[in-house]
């Protein structure tokens, strides 16, 4: 052990801070995590990733929309769906995943704190526990800071966390509102205007940019929107909110000026602006740390800050911003801290949109390919080519495949629709293996799959080269 009673101490619990902390345990380290919420698992278990996702599957179940397109659009499992039916699976879910992850770290020795974490120095942390009847300062050789973020509050938005909210609030809903103005059109404030659409709620989605997600491929941007405005979805692209305030009314609903002079009323307000990473309370400035742009840390490419012996994880150091990379960067942080072999982390990762359709891709897109000069082809599969899409009741999915025109090696791969984000990783093997769109032509797949999309799809691409 170095000089301090801990090798490592974590400042957070969710996926970077608890694969740090076990990484470091494995290597027989004395560790510490400090949470300040009295639950394990951050805001990917508690607010974010998990109560999402796990909230969408219970709109996809109660609202029948996977049978749909079969039995037809009227019909659905529970005739009056209740904000109680949507939670009761999410707080399963939740109690779960902390319980799950509270047994990892006892399992591995790691010493959970329940308490607010300030530095004092590089290699002190002041903890302020909950009940603010005491403190305590520990020491550690390295220390890791994976706080995470929360959701961006704009000063002049008077939120109430009832009538106006942040993505942090839904789980707080008291009932599902008829109508929702949903402001920001990123990866959160869709798959939140997505669920609620999907039971039967009419959604207006305002965003400054005219063209969303810009880092998918438009082709798949185009499919989910046109998706959604079947779904009775409005969009207001190219928009900027001027003014918002909750009217006295009986159902105190919302009304949202736009610059452009368009006044928009809905009974809940949801601003998906961003994130701001929660590094405020950290007394940065006493590690001889200066954060960057909200709150976020900048690191080196092993995660370390400015100062060796601290280094920083997840999605306070920005993007990707995604659970599966943080877990990556928690771990190579703890092995390059003890100077334990890692192999930097692929730079080939694909991204889960989980909106209604669900969305996943991996590799380069159309644009990207054309703005790098690079002679490509593509392949599509439909979903209702395939006999699964059809039993599965998804007959708007798509899956596309970009290839290399003269090497053929597989590029990159975009999908839209049930069980994307499990497909893509077929993909996502071959191309890190540097394969070709051939490899899908004579590979034998189980029938009736989805994943025989990847073989229509090669053919078709194929079909295109003459």
């Amino acid at each position: 052990m170095g000089r301090f009673e801990y090798d490592l101490i974590v400042i957070g619990s969710g996926p970077a801070g608890q694969k740090a902390a076990i990484q470091a345990a494995k290597l027989n380290k004395r560790v510490a995590i400090i949470e300040k919420k009295s639950v394990v698992g951050g805001v990917c278990v508690n607010t974010g990733t998990i109560p999402s996702k796990t909230l969408r599957e219970a709109v996809i179940y109660f609202s029948g929309y996977r049978q749909q397109s079969i039995y037809g659009q009227s019909y659905q499992v529970k005739e009056k769906i209740t904000v109680n039916d949507l939670l009761f699976r999410t707080d399963h879910v939740i109690r779960n995943e902390i319980d799950v992850t509270l047994h990892q770290l006892r399992r591995n020795r790691v010493d959970v704190f329940t308490a607010e974490a300030s530095f004092v120095e590089p290699n002190r942390i002041r903890l302020s526990f909950v009940d603010k009847s005491r403190e305590r300062i520990i020491g550690g050789d390295i220390i890791v800071i994976a706080v995470g973020t929360s959701a961006t509050r704009d000063p002049h938005i008077p939120f109430d966390g009832r009538n106006i909210m942040t993505s942090d609030d839904i789980l707080s809903l008291n009932e599902i509102p008829r109508t929702l103005a949903v402001v920001g059109g990123g990866v959160i404030g869709l798959e939140y205007a997505s669920i609620f659409a999907s039971l039967g709620v009419r959604v207006t989605l305002i965003d400054k940019r005219r063209r969303l997600l810009p880092f998918i491929d438009a082709e798949i941007v185009d499919a989910l929107v046109y998706n959604l405005r079947q779904r009775r979805v409005t969009f207001r692209l190219g928009e900027e909110v001027s003014g918002i305030e909750v009217l006295d009314d009986a159902r105190e609903s919302v009304r949202i000026q736009l610059a452009s002079g368009k006044k928009i009323v809905a009974e809940k307000a949801l601003y998906s602006i961003g994130r701001t990473a929660s590094t405020a309370s950290l007394n940065l400035e006493a590690a001889g740390i200066e954060p960057g742009k909200r709150g976020m840390l900048v690191v080196n490419e092993n995660y370390q800050t400015q100062i060796d012996n601290i280094y920083a994880v997840g999605d306070v150091i920005g993007f990707p911003s995604l659970a599966s990379t943080s877990m990556q960067q928690g771990r190579h942080a703890s092995c390059h801290a003890f100077k334990h072999k890692i192999d930097q982390m692929a730079d080939l990762f694909p991204y889960g949109i989980y909106t209604v359709p669900e969305i996943s891709v991996v590799g380069k897109n159309e644009i990207e390919l054309t703005e790098e000069g690079i002679p490509y082809e593509i392949g599509i599969a439909k979903y209702q080519e395939i006999a699964r899409g059809q039993i599965c009741g998804d007959k708007n999915g798509l899956l596309k495949l970009i290839f290399h025109i003269e090497t053929r090696k597989l590029l990159g791969v975009h999908i839209i629709g049930e069980g994307a984000s499990e497909l893509i990783h077929i993909g996502q093997a071959v191309m890190a293996f540097g394969g070709q769109i051939d490899y899908f032509v004579t590979t034998v797949f189980n029938y009736p799959t989805l994943a025989e999309c990847y073989k229509v799809a090669a053919f078709n691409g194929l079909n295109r080269l003459g």
